[in-house]
C-alpha cells in the first residue's frame, strides 16, 4: 500500500518510520524547502512524561512512557538518559512541593545531591526533585537522521510546496498548525525559545525552574549552547520573539546561573503548537485521509503513540489500551 504522509515535522517523521516497519510504501510531502522547518525544529526535545504529568492529562503519562524506548530503537546513540532535574529559587522553594504533589516518579536531592548531578550548580539550590527515567535528545539531528534513515530506505520526499501528483491510496495529514480554522477545535499556541552559547557553563541534562509566572527549562545542546523555553501563550502569532518574552527568558537563565549572563544569544525562535481543548493529540478518519494533530507541546514525547495509533489504524488491529 502507498501512503502519501504530508509534512516532514516530528509527527510526520515518526508516521512514516513507522509505517516503513510495518511495510508501507510512503511518500512524504512537505511545503517547506526542509524537514524540521516548523515547530519540531525549535521544541526542547524532552522526553519527560513525569514532568510533564504535572500540568498535563494522565495520557501524557501513559502514552510517553515508552518514547525514550522508541527514539534509541529508531536512532541508536540519539537519546541522552540522564533525567530531569527540576529546581526552584529560595522564594519559590514551595513550587517544589507543589510540583511534587501533581506527579510521580521523581526523588528529593538536598545541596549535596544537585551537586553531584550539576557540579556547576553547586550552591545554587538547597534542594531538587530529581526525575531519573526521564531522558532528552536533540530535535534537530534526530529528525535529520530519521529523514536520512527513510532516504537509505528509498523513501521518497517532496519538498517546497508539499504537493505530490503520484498515485496513493491513503493520505496521513501531519501539517500541524496549518490545519487550524480547519480541523474542529484546534488553537494555535505560541511558544517562544532562545538558544544562549556560554564555555563557562556545563549541564548534563534539562534543568526546569519553578516560578510561579515564568517557569523554564533549559536544555543542553552540543556546541556549548543551551536552549532555554519556552513560553506558552494563546495565540496562532507567528512573529518574531516579543521584547517581554526575551527579558523573562534571560531574566530565568540569568536566576539558573549568573553565567548566562555573559552568554551569546545565538537563536530565538517562535513555533505555533496546534493544541485541542484538552491539549491531547488526536488520530481521526476523515474518508481516506488520517489527521495527526494536537500534539502541543508533547510533539517528541506523544508522536511515537500517535504513529503507532496510524499504522494500528492501516492495518486494522486492535487498540491496545497504554500500561
Amino acid at each position: 500500500m502507498h501512503i502519501l504522509v504530508k509534512g516532514a515535522g516530528v509527527a510526520g517523521l515518526t508516521v512514516a518510520w513507522q509505517l516503513y516497519r510495518h511495510g508501507f510504501d510512503v511518500t512524504v510531502a512537505e511545503r517547506a524547502d526542509k524537514v524540521a522547518g516548523g515547530a519540531s525544529g525549535l521544541a526542547g526535545g524532552m522526553l519527560a512524561p513525569w514532568c510533564e504529568r504535572e500540568s498535563a492529562e494522565e495520557p501524557v503519562l501513559t502514552l510517553g512512557r515508552q518514547a525514550a524506548d522508541w527514539w534509541e530503537a529508531a536512532l541508536p546513540g540519539h537519546v541522552h538518559r540522564k533525567g530531569t532535574l527540576v529546581v526552584a529559587g529560595g522564594r519559590d522553594a514551595g513550587e517544589l512541593s507543589r510540583f511534587a504533589g501533581r506527579t510521580s516518579g521523581w526523588e528529593w536531592l538536598d545541596a549535596a545531591g544537585i551537586a553531584a548531578l550539576e557540579p556547576d550548580l553547586e550552591g545554587r539550590f538547597g534542594k531538587a526533585l530529581f526525575f531519573r527515567e526521564e531522558a532528552h535528545l536533540d530535535p534537530r539531528l534526530a529528525l535529520s537522521a530519521l529523514t536520512a534513515g527513510l532516504e537509505e530506505a528509498r523513501m521518497r520526499f517532496v519538498l517546497g510546496n508539499g504537493r505530490y501528483a503520484g498515485d496513493h491510496e491513503r493520505v496521513i495529514d501531519c501539517t500541524g498548525a496549518a490545519r487550524i480554522g480547519r480541523l474542529p477545535g484546534l488553537r494555535g499556541v505560541r511558544g517562544e525559545m532562545l538558544q544562549l552559547e556560554t564555555g563557562e557553563l556545563r549541564l548534563s541534562r534539562p534543568v526546569r525552574l519553578l516560578h510561579p509566572r515564568h517557569p523554564i527549562y533549559i536544555v543542553p545542546r552540543d556546541g556549548n549552547r543551551f536552549m532555554v523555553g519556552a513560553t506558552m501563550i494563546e495565540s496562532g502569532d507567528d512573529g518574531p520573539v516579543t521584547a517581554r518574552s526575551l527579558m523573562e527568558l534571560l531574566n530565568a537563565a540569568y536566576a539558573l546561573h549568573p553565567a548566562f549572563g555573559e552568554a551569546r544569544l545565538v537563536e530565538t525562535g517562535v513555533g505555533v503548537r496546534p493544541a485541542y481543548p484538552d491539549n491531547l493529540p488526536r488520530v481521526t478518519e476523515d474518508g481516506d485521509t488520517i489527521h495527526v494533530n494536537g500534539l502541543y507541546r508533547h510533539g517528541f514525547l506523544l508522536a511515537p503513540a500517535m504513529a503507532a495509533k496510524v499504522a494500528r489504524l492501516l492495518l486494522r488491529q486492535p487498540e491496545r489500551k497504554a500500561s
